[in-house]
């Protein structure tokens, strides 16, 4: 009796471990298919791109490229624009993060300088160009030998780490014309010439690198060196300025260490960049910096600007 008790037991308890799992594996399909869902609806929604200045949207040029697009960009499907759509637009979208923009005939960024370095993809030169609003990861792209002046938005953490949205964009923007345009002055380029007499020391001991992956590059200017960074504005030092014109006694004043340094704001000129002349020493020296570096630049330089020039007398 015992025995047949037991066996029963033994089928029914199976049976419900059976039941158990088909339960689990449908439950983990429903929730795959419901993401599944929600995602495609989200992609299927039209896409919404703000009005920017945009001169040359409307132009033919323009109207041609928007033709030549793919249907399909990094695996992102073709959206709609939802409406009111402004003229030179388009969009690729899996969902409401996952998602690619392109305008046609916009200016071109203030960001674009002779220290700008830019990609060559299928003979399109572009700028990649980082959002430095707190907490934002976008990126645009602009072409910057192609009339009208395209650019290609996207979310650097919703691609690949081998992704960039404009190759496959390459063939449609290449069709535009070539044109050669003209950089915005170097930072501080524009800055008056003071006395150099302590600057070949500072200028050898400059490093080849900066924080927040900083490289030094090749500049043809005297007593200048700068350092680049893929997406953001460079880091420039220049030795044997002029002070700074804008100084007035008892203007705020940033101590990093031994050196007091001198902001000037107004010499941003629409970019995302502040000029910084270190005060103090027998040489001014300035140095053009990203906002969004913090000190970084100016501690690890006016470190070397303090060991290689001389208190001022």
């Amino acid at each position: 009796m015992s025995t047949i008790a037991s066996s029963q037991f033994s089928r029914t308890g199976k049976t419900a471990i059976y039941l158990s799992l088909v339960l689990a594996v449908a439950l983990v399909v429903g929730v795959l298919v419901g993401a599944k869902l929600v995602f495609s609806r989200a992609a299927d929604q039209p896409v919404g791109m703000t009005e920017l200045p945009a001169p040359l949207a409307d132009s033919a040029e323009c109207n041609a490229v928007l033709d030549a697009l793919p249907e399909k960009v990094l695996s992102h499907d073709r959206a709609e624009i939802a409406e009111p759509a402004p003229a030179g637009v388009a969009a690729w979208a899996s969902s409401s993060t996952e998602r690619i923009t392109f305008r046609c005939g916009i200016d071109l960024p203030m960001q674009y300088n002779e220290y700008s370095q830019v990609q060559d993809i299928d003979g399109v030169s572009w700028l990649q160009v980082s959002d430095v609003t707190p907490g934002s990861t976008l990126s645009t792209w602009y072409t910057i030998n192609r009339s009208p002046v395209v650019a290609v938005t996207a979310d650097e953490v919703s691609l690949g780490s081998a992704d960039n949205p404009v190759a496959e964009l390459a063939g449609a923007t290449s069709t535009l014309p070539v044109v050669a345009s003209q950089p915005n002055p170097a930072p501080l380029s524009q800055l008056a010439t003071g006395d150099g007499g302590e600057c070949g020391s500072l200028m050898a001991a400059l490093p080849d690198s900066l924080p927040d992956d900083y490289s030094r590059i090749d500049v043809p200017e005297a007593n200048t060196a700068a350092w680049a960074a893929l997406g953001r504005e460079p880091v420039v030092l220049r030795c044997g300025v002029a002070p700074p014109a804008n100084y007035e006694a008892g203007a705020r004043l940033t101590q990093v260490d031994d050196i007091p340094w001198f902001e000037d704001t107004t010499l941003a000129n629409g970019t995302t960049s502040s000029t910084w002349f270190a005060l103090g020493r027998s040489t001014d020296i300035a140095v053009s910096a990203p906002q969004e570096m913090g000190n970084a630049a100016v501690v690890t330089l006016g470190k070397l600007i303090a060991e290689h020039t001389s208190e001022q007398p």
